[in-house]
């Protein structure tokens, strides 16, 4: 999205918030930052924290996840489903927010899960991203069936 270094990027975060806070002009990504934030509130007390929130550690072992990497997969998801890559995405997003019964972030949350499994593959084994397998797991947590009842 802006770059490799995880401070800029966070830092793109943080200045997005404090921009959408003070009513400043947006960039389009920046919209989309906010826009997401905007989803998750337990997230505003960091984002108002500013440099503070950069170098912050978020450790799964203790039970903890990043709000930064829950956000930026929020975006990714999204740019997959407006190209459609890999193909059928949006397809398989049209149906889980049908199974969500319309609830759009349920239905991203879903799709996060595994979207961050296969990352977690990609570091864990040194291997390439693996579009079938995504798409299979999507299809696992319900894209392809029908609403829950």
């Amino acid at each position: 999205m802006f770059s490799q270094d995880r401070d800029q990027l966070r830092q793109a975060y943080l200045t997005a918030w404090r921009k959408a806070q003070a009513d400043e002009p947006l960039k389009p990504v920046e919209r989309q930052i906010v826009e997401v934030a905007g989803q998750h509130p337990e997230y505003h007390a960091l984002l108002e924290q500013g440099e503070a929130a950069i170098g912050r550690e978020w450790l799964p072992e203790g039970g903890e996840s990043n709000p930064f990497l829950h956000m930026a997969l929020h975006i990714a998801l999204q740019e997959q489903v407006s190209t459609d890559r890999p193909a059928g995405i949006q397809r398989l997003y049209q149906g889980m927010i049908r199974h969500c019964l319309g609830d759009v972030h349920e239905a991203e949350h879903r799709i996060l899960e595994c979207l961050a499994e296969e990352i977690w593959k990609i570091q864990r084994h040194g291997r390439e991203f693996r579009p079938k397998s995504y798409l299979k797991c999507i299809k696992r947590r319900g894209a392809g069936g029908r609403a829950r009842d």
